[in-house]
């Protein structure tokens, strides 16, 4: 059996790769800060580390034969509010990581490098990374270039990862969903932006295909490009008295692409299985069935949980990675 060490993987994106790699003939490994987490309860071995803390990652990655890496501050939002946090783990942790591990590396960037472009792209397209998030993840791609790595660019992702980890409602489609049962209307900002979508699940499909492959390189990951403003009358679909208010008010977030992801269904049989409807659902269960406190909390969203807790999150995690 195979030793997967998944670096991030209390998260988000993390909960859904693990629990499909553990299903798996291999031996995981979890390594996290648990940076929005209070807990981490699944019958994983798990080590409660920060990826700055060098000399405690190092003897882990011994042990790896292949690391999953999702550590990173996500989002535009979240990564602005203090680029040089930013920097040290979305980019220095991945170049520290390319100079101590020689194993295999499956490593999560973001099709944001892509910036705002109208034409679909794919990964030989111009990069114009327009935020902090996206300049670091770019960087990062670059320090991986000549290592036994796969990077995948993901889309916008959405859904359900696994039943522990916080679920995310700072993202597209899982927001228009809870606005739509909380305040019955949505409003849509210009809404002629495009998105490419991902369900958070295909992504630990797309790990899982290549923990053992000999594929390198840059891959797009997305379901389907969907423009904001059909976004929201698809989810109407699933709350049919929804109001759905258009502005001409420009969106602040700039960022408009499309891609596509021929080349990963090209190279290694890479095809989404879970739509936009299906997330739609997996959302709109959990907030009809009250599985979800409170859903303004800002727990639930990187940029607003990080604001309210930076201070102490970052001098709990530094007092850590010091006195280790």
């Amino acid at each position: 059996m195979k030793n997967i060490l998944i670096v991030g993987g209390a998260g988000y994106v993390g909960g859904a790769i693990t629990d499909l790699i553990q299903q798996s003939n291999y031996n995981v490994r979890v390594y996290d800060a648990l940076l929005y987490e209070d807990s981490f309860r699944k019958p994983v071995d798990f080590i409660h580390g920060d990826v700055r803390d060098h000399d405690k990652l190092l003897q882990h990655l011994k042990w790896a034969d292949a690391v999953v890496w999702l550590a990173a501050i996500v989002g535009d939002g979240a990564c602005q509010l203090n680029p040089d946090l930013t920097k040290s783990i979305n980019q220095d942790a991945v170049a520290w990581l390319a100079d101590n591990y020689n194993g295999r590396i499956v490593f999560m960037s973001t099709c944001s490098v892509y910036g705002a472009q109208d034409k679909e792209l794919d990964e030989t397209s111009p990069t114009k990374p327009l935020s902090t998030y996206a300049e670091t993840k770019l960087n990062a791609e670059k320090f991986l270039k000549h290592k036994n790595a796969i990077i995948f660019r993901l889309g916008t992702l959405f859904g359900v990862g696994d039943l522990y980890s916080r679920i995310r409602l700072d993202l597209v489609v899982n927001i228009l969903t809870v606005r739509a049962y909380i305040e019955g209307s949505i409003s849509v900002f210009g809404g002629d932006q495009f998105r490419p979508l991902l369900h958070v699940k295909d992504v630990a499909r797309a790990v899982l295909m290549n923990l053992e492959t000999e594929h390198k390189g840059i891959y797009n990951l997305a379901r389907q490009n969907v423009r904001i403003s059909d976004l929201a009358y698809q989810v109407r679909m699933h709350f049919p008295d929804l109001v759905i208010e258009t502005t001409d008010m420009p969106f602040q977030d700039t960022r408009n692409y499309r891609v596509s992801a021929k080349k990963a269904e090209e190279v290694f049989g890479f095809r989404s299985i879970h739509s936009v409807d299906e997330g739609i659902e997996e959302l709109k269960y959990l907030v009809e069935t009250k599985r979800i406190k409170d859903l303004k909390s800002p727990r639930y969203s990187n940029q607003a949980y990080l604001k309210d807790h930076y201070e102490e999150l970052l001098l709990k995690v530094f007092e850590e990675v010091e006195a280790a």
